[in-house]
């Protein structure tokens, strides 16, 4: 067996980003830039009214200006202000010629066709937006590797930007394995428990924005198994296994990844949940042997699985690492890393009840994970741990 940061070493050395692809600027939010984007044109695209008012002459503003038409969004023709002229204009109108200064509507008093102006604040270029003040055509829009959140969709598509190279989302695959397994809904026979863990681990991931999930059952057959892990390694870049990574008569996780020519990295780490966790790749695709046990299916995944897959698409991993003091003694046996469920709060963070690894009800509450670290049996109430801060 090997240490949990062992373990998070040798699954970050073979680690290969996701090649990038081009996708329209519609479908990119949430991705990584692989590329700089630059811009195309000078935006604003010419010098634009941030206000309904009135266009003119700064040299003017004294005057009392002759009013000559009007300029409103979106308009395809241009005027010209001569001197001692001003032009109706409106929010997002381009600026008549000759015309550097806005007044604002509600500043100028109006005798038919003649305008007097009444903003003693009234300044050069007020209420104009200069054409390239948001951006220069061919200057650096976005760097490559910037997170592309809603506003920076917006500012692309405003830009006039509407395809875009990023890192992809990675296609994960996740088998189901247990011939005691059920599906929620079902009368639960004799012997059997109801499937869980790919319901976990699927919204886990959609949480994370990954869509593309599979979802195969294996039983506990060899043949079956193997069939269902080369389909899934064929189609996706992550797979995950749940069950059948021990050494029992029915566990054959290993043996099926043997078989499908993946290289085992590792298998078995000194923590508890996940005791037998798995770990191999097959060309740059990663695959990950989860425990049977819910609550070590997705201790598991937030240690192991997210990091690694959000390292494929170049983004930050979503589970923070902070330091908390306990609230309560816990004692635990030495040599294993315990992830306790627990409740972080205001710098504090208590463990919760129901910590055994069959069990989610605790899991269901939590909202973070407790590192006990395998060297210490005794931890005491104040003592500083560290804490996985679950993406909530």
């Amino acid at each position: 067996m090997i240490s949990v940061n062992e373990a998070k070493h040798l699954i970050s050395q073979h680690l290969v980003t996701l090649n990038p692809i081009s996708v329209d600027l519609a479908k990119a939010s949430g991705h990584i830039l692989a590329d700089n984007v630059y811009a195309k044109y000078d935006i604003p695209a010419f010098n634009q009214s941030s206000m309904d008012g009135y266009a003119l002459k700064f040299a003017d503003h004294q005057k009392v200006l002759s009013l000559i038409g009007e300029m409103a969004a979106g308009t395809a023709t241009n005027i010209t202000i001569q001197n001692g002229e001003t032009s109706r204009i409106f929010t997002g109108a381009p600026l008549p010629e000759g015309a550097d200064t806005v007044v604002m509507q509600e500043k100028i008093t109006r005798i038919d066709e003649k305008i007097t102006l009444q903003d003693p604040n009234l300044k050069p270029g007020l209420n104009v937006r200069d054409k390239g003040s948001e951006i220069k055509a061919g200057a650096v829009a976005m760097e490559k590797g910037d997170f592309l959140s809603p506003a920076a969709i917006g500012f692309l598509a405003g830009i006039g930007i509407n395809e875009v190279r990023v890192y992809p989302v990675p296609k994960i695959s996740i088998i189901v394995t247990g011939k005691e397994l059920q599906q929620p809904g079902k009368v639960l026979e004799f012997g059997q428990v109801y499937e869980s863990n790919s319901y976990s681990l699927s919204a886990a991931l959609k949480q994370e924005g990954i869509e593309q999930i599979a979802v195969y059952e294996a039983d506990d057959d060899l043949e079956i198994l193997k069939k269902a892990l080369q389909t899934a390694i064929e189609s996706s870049d992550v797979v995950l296994l749940t069950g059948g990574v021990s050494v029992g008569d029915y566990d054959f996780v290993i043996e099926a990844a043997s078989h499908c020519s993946i290289k085992q990295i590792f298998h078995k780490v000194k923590q508890k949940p996940g005791k037998p966790l798995f770990f191999g790749t097959k060309d740059r695709k990663l695959i990950f042997g989860l425990p049977g046990n819910p609550s070590s299916v997705l201790s598991c995944y937030y240690n192991y699985v997210l990091p690694a897959i959000k390292a494929l698409s170049h983004q930050s991993n979503s589970v923070i690492e902070m330091q908390a003091r306990l609230t309560h003694t816990y004692s635990k046996p030495l040599g294993l890393t315990h992830f306790l469920k627990g409740k972080y709060e205001n710098g504090l963070v208590t463990p919760l009840h129901a910590q055994e690894s069959y069990r989610l009800s605790s899991f269901a509450q939590a909202n973070c994970l407790i590192c006990l670290d395998e060297t210490k049996e005794h931890f005491k109430e104040g003592d500083i741990q560290t804490v996985l801060i679950l993406p909530g």
